[in-house]
């Protein structure tokens, strides 16, 4: 085996332009302005992720990933080994916060792993299923633009499960949006609503009414969790899973919500959480008895590589269609191989590593720091 000491790390800030830009109640993304993420080993072997930076979710931007892995992260990991997860995890979280630029230096390590192995890190974590369900997110729009939209995504991608992005005001904005979704497709779709706090305890309360007899499977952070009573309030009232995300983020803080009543199912995401985080995330929610879905932070393709990679390995995490499409609204990438979402799934790489390969021409070009 190859020598797998850390012997520098990379942070590459690039932007590339979404065709549309995605709304949702706590911002708007109209350019993936990320953080490509390498770790070079000693032995030649390069490891590589992508940290997407939400500020309006975690207060991390561009500047503060490059920063913080330049400046803390690397110094604290150059000279140990890929494979020391646990010690890495001691020293970055002297850090506190930062979720993605920890989740992406992870998976970065991961990756290098499964090279130096010669086995897929999808197996090395599982290797439950070849393959996800997707799940499309739809942001906001009028009801006949996301009509359009998901029925795009499904004669193209073949995706029959829909996220809708909820939380305007008045809330009967989002309700006209469901409605003409179900009406148009029937039965035909799954279709679940993320309000990304936008709503009041009442307003989502009345919204859950209003859309009682539309078949929804999860409703996800309607309302802040730090009101505290208005959020179990709702929760015991709502009629299916109430998914916890960006208040849930770390397995202490799933531990709190779970086991307060402000939540009865937990999103995990790769681009927060890693993998080594990810796997504590979900054995918890499995140990709590929980549902799971797996999110999305938005990713590129990079990105929505490494989700499907956990997500496949898990048995847990392939129970629902994972969210792995948004990537289709993004101008352009930086795999060399671009992912092929057929028949509403999408596979991990079957590898050695993760299968990042980058289009070394497209990084040059859409690269910040030169």
């Amino acid at each position: 085996m190859s020598d797998l000491t850390i012997e520098r790390i990379e942070a590459i800030p690039f932007a590339i332009p979404y065709r549309k830009p995605l709304r949702f109640a706590s911002g708007e993304v109209r350019t993936a302005e990320h953080v490509l993420v390498r770790v070079h080993t000693a032995g030649g072997l390069l490891g590589q992720a992508e940290a997407p930076p939400r500020p309006y979710t975690y207060g991390e931007t561009q500047a503060s990933i490059v920063t913080v892995v330049e400046q803390l992260f690397a110094p604290a990991m150059v000279g140990t080994s890929v494979l020391d997860r646990e010690e890495h995890r001691a020293r970055l979280g002297r850090t506190v916060g930062n979720p993605t630029a920890k989740a992406a230096l992870d998976m970065a390590a991961w990756d290098v792993a499964g090279q130096a192995l010669g086995q897929p890190v999808h197996r090395l974590l599982g290797g439950y299923a070849d393959s996800m369900r997707v799940a499309h997110m739809l942001g906001f729009d009028d009801p006949e633009v996301m009509v359009e939209e998901a029925s795009r995504v499904g004669e193209r991608h073949g995706i029959s499960t829909f996220k809708v992005k909820v939380g305007r005001r008045p809330y009967q904005l989002d309700v006209a949006v469901v409605r003409a979704l179900r009406e148009a497709f029937g039965e035909d779709i799954e279709l679940y609503v993320d309000g990304n706090r936008g709503w009041t305890a009442s307003e989502s309360a009345r919204a859950l009414a209003e859309m009682a007899d539309l078949g929804l499977t999860l409703a996800e952070e309607l309302n802040p969790a730090d009101d505290v009573l208005g959020r179990r309030w709702l929760v015991e009232r709502c009629p299916v899973p109430f998914v916890a995300d960006e208040s849930a983020t770390n397995p202490a803080e799933v531990t709190r919500e779970i086991l307060g009543g402000s939540a009865t199912a937990v999103s995990l995401k790769t681009a927060r959480t890693g993998f080594s985080e990810s796997q504590r995330v979900l054995h918890l929610a499995e140990g709590l008895g929980v549902e799971v879905v797996l999110g999305n932070q938005i990713d590129g393709q990079v990105g929505t590589l490494c989700s499907v990679t956990f997500g496949a390995a898990h048995a847990t995490t392939t129970r629902r269609a994972g969210e792995l499409s948004n990537f289709l609204d993004m101008s352009d990438d930086l795999l060399a191989e671009p992912l092929q979402i057929t028949d509403g799934r999408l596979a991990p790489r079957s590898v050695p590593g993760t299968g990042v390969v980058l289009d070394e021409d497209k990084l040059t070009r859409y690269r910040q720091d030169r």
